[in-house]
């Protein structure tokens, strides 16, 4: 029983460790690395879960998706500008390679539609 708390923590910290890599890099996906997170903590302590609970990381980005709400046009804008700079970026240094450009072409028209048409908009409480 110990050894399976163990490794749902430290699954969970390495989950933890790229949803929160994923916050900066729009190529790592963040809300399921931190999900991950979530279930494993939950799995080994509630002291864990707790602490994860109450961290800005899940507040910011995990909370409000949890509880089934979705995600705030503010949210939703600035996720989008800054995967559009990023991968703009890496477009522009792709320009010799083309299969390069395609891949990340398609991964950037996945993200704004998902972010459009996937995540649900709600507004905050004032």
């Amino acid at each position: 029983m110990k050894l399976k708390k163990t490794i749902y923590v430290v699954l969970g910290c390495i989950s933890l460790g790229l949803g929160a890599i994923g916050t900066v890099l729009p190529i790592l996906p963040t809300v399921p690395f931190l999900l991950l997170s979530a279930f494993c903590f939950s799995r080994s302590s509630e002291k864990l879960d707790n602490w994860f609970k109450s961290t800005n990381l899940y507040k910011n980005n995990l909370e409000s998706y949890v509880k089934g709400q979705g995600m705030t046009k503010k949210a939703k804008i600035k996720i989008l500008t800054t995967v559009t700079l990023l991968m703009g970026f890496g477009f522009y240094m792709m320009k010799n390679t083309p299969v390069g450009r395609t891949v990340l072409a398609i991964v950037w028209v996945l993200h704004v539609l998902y972010f459009l048409f996937g995540v649900k908009n709600y507004e905050e409480a004032e």
